[in-house]
């Protein structure tokens, strides 16, 4: 069932707002006519900062947008909340293993559905960036653009995600195992199950999800040359 209304969902458009590196990359600016060797290279960072986080969106939004794109992936992976961990585990004991199995898929797959949707908020981002921004980040470490980036759309990005993810949630039938799975253990004699903010809980872990796969993907730019595959990149990164 929960793979059905996964299909369906990528089926309705989902899938179609991926980010593009095209898309991501307008509006950037032209490197400067004039100004001497250091503004050029000033610009020709800032572009190249900036087209390094568009690609490593680009293609962490892909992954994670396909099926098993988080619950396939160890390192990403959406668990059992720590909250509820003894309902889950009385539930467990109870013979109720398909259940919690089928609440931690789909909270998976409501991440895989809204992943694609994080698109504007980056690119807005991305195109935010500014020279001084960019100075700092050039010489930081293998994941200083991913840092900055994060420590700057976070609630931005959250507030953007939430409905989205909280929608998935609903399509997927995370809310509807999460119920059956309390009601499991609720029905166990003074047993009192605590309370948990679902949306919440699987937008926070699809955004460190995202942001982890995009700090993988820029510490292969900075340090493969195999990763860079704009003429761009080559130059940025590779000197």
């Amino acid at each position: 069932m929960l793979s059905a209304a996964w299909a369906a969902l990528a089926a309705s458009g989902v899938s179609a707002q991926m980010p593009k590196l095209d898309d991501v990359m307008k509006g950037l600016g032209k490197l400067p006519a004039a100004g001497g060797a250091g503004a050029t290279d000033d610009a020709t960072a800032s572009a190249g900062i900036k087209e390094a986080l568009a690609v490593g969106t680009e293609r962490a939004v892909q992954s994670l947008s396909r099926p098993d794109g988080y619950f396939g992936n160890a390192a990403v992976k959406i668990l059992m909340p720590s909250s509820i961990q003894k309902v889950a585990e009385v539930a467990r004991k109870a013979g109720y293993q398909q259940q919690v199995d089928e609440f931690i898929l789909s909270m998976n797959r409501a991440a895989e559905a809204a992943a694609p949707l994080a698109s504007r908020p980056f690119g807005d981002a991305i195109r935010a960036m500014t020279l001084d921004d960019v100075r700092g980040i050039l010489g930081g470490g293998d994941t200083a653009a991913t840092d900055y980036f994060r420590s700057k759309t976070q609630d931005k990005l959250y507030a953007a995600f939430k409905p989205i993810v909280s929608q998935k949630v609903d399509e997927v039938g995370a809310t509807r195992a999460y119920k059956e799975l309390v009601g499991r253990y609720e029905s166990v004699p003074f047993m009192k199950s605590p309370s948990l903010d679902l949306d919440d809980y699987v937008t926070k872990k699809s955004l460190d999800g995202l942001f982890l796969v995009v700090g993988a993907e820029e510490r292969k730019i900075r340090t493969d040359p195999v990763a860079r595959s704009t003429e761009l990149l080559k130059t940025v990164f590779g000197r």
